[in-house]
């Protein structure tokens, strides 16, 4: 489990914030994630701070006392790229990152430039199995 941003589920409005995005393939993509990710986990965004849109939450807890709170799911439609968050990192998704298509990752961040590039199917498996191993009883846990 890669070490999390300390963010902070908010009251903002999810909607808005995705309308405001100013890069329009980041708010087409946006859009899509609001959609794709509504329908994996059966929840409604939050903002999580002033840039994630979140979906769930776990609690996590170090060897070294930190704990708090993350978004069991998320995207942020940065300047270069989307950023998906996968909060169980990569090893157990490979094989499909292998055929998702174009992406770059980093700890527990996946980016992504444009959806329309990347298979969505993959990348919805990527996101159900991803879920599933983050709200499982113990996630977080060390």
């Amino acid at each position: 489990m890669a070490d999390q941003p300390r963010t902070v589920p908010t009251d903002a409005d999810v909607r808005a914030f995705v309308d405001a995005v100013p890069h329009a393939v980041r708010r087409r993509d946006a859009q899509r994630l609001l959609d794709l990710l509504g329908r994996v986990t059966g929840e409604q965004p939050r903002m999580w701070g002033p840039s994630i849109v979140g979906y769930g939450s776990y609690h996590y807890r170090y060897a070294s006392g930190r704990e708090g709170d993350a978004a069991a799911a998320g995207f942020s439609p940065r300047t270069a790229s989307t950023t998906v968050y996968l909060a169980d990192g990569f090893d157990a998704h490979a094989e499909d990152l292998a055929a998702l298509g174009p992406h770059t990752t980093s700890v527990s961040c996946l980016y992504l430039k444009d959806l329309d590039r990347v298979d969505l199917a993959v990348l919805e498996r990527i996101l159900r199995r991803s879920w599933a191993t983050v709200t499982a009883p113990g996630f977080g846990q060390v």
